[in-house]
């Protein structure tokens, strides 16, 4: 969906094979402005920032720090946080052109873990 919406999506799959699988796919379904890569998404890809927005689809502790940095100013970041079994919620945070953080949270939910060394 967002292949259609956006320029270019970069994509970031702990899963190594998961990775491939996705890459694979989405090459045969003809998605070229699509860019996946097997990695740790707690970190990003800072080869490819400023990012105008971030969607983080595994719940982290905390936000990141490096998806922070690596976002534009007046850029989003959609990201569930909280405990893996506890209370979690889907928060919208948002960069502003002075580089002020600001975060709203959206709705409660229930997401896997991010994994990785972080």
């Amino acid at each position: 969906m967002l292949a259609h919406l956006v320029k270019h999506i970069y994509s970031v799959e702990i899963v190594e094979e998961l990775a491939e699988g996705a890459a694979e796919v989405l090459q045969r379904l003809g998605y070229t402005n699509v860019t996946v890569r097997a990695g740790d998404g707690y970190a990003g890809w800072p080869q490819h920032a400023p990012f105008d927005g971030i969607i983080v689809t595994a719940a982290a502790g905390e936000i990141p720090p490096p998806l922070l940095q690596q976002l534009k100013p007046g850029g989003k970041l959609v990201i569930p946080v909280g405990k893996e079994h506890g209370s979690q919620e889907l928060l919208l945070v948002e960069v502003d052109d002075a580089g002020e953080i600001s975060r709203q949270s959206v709705l409660p939910v229930r997401f896997v873990p991010l994994t990785g060394e972080h």
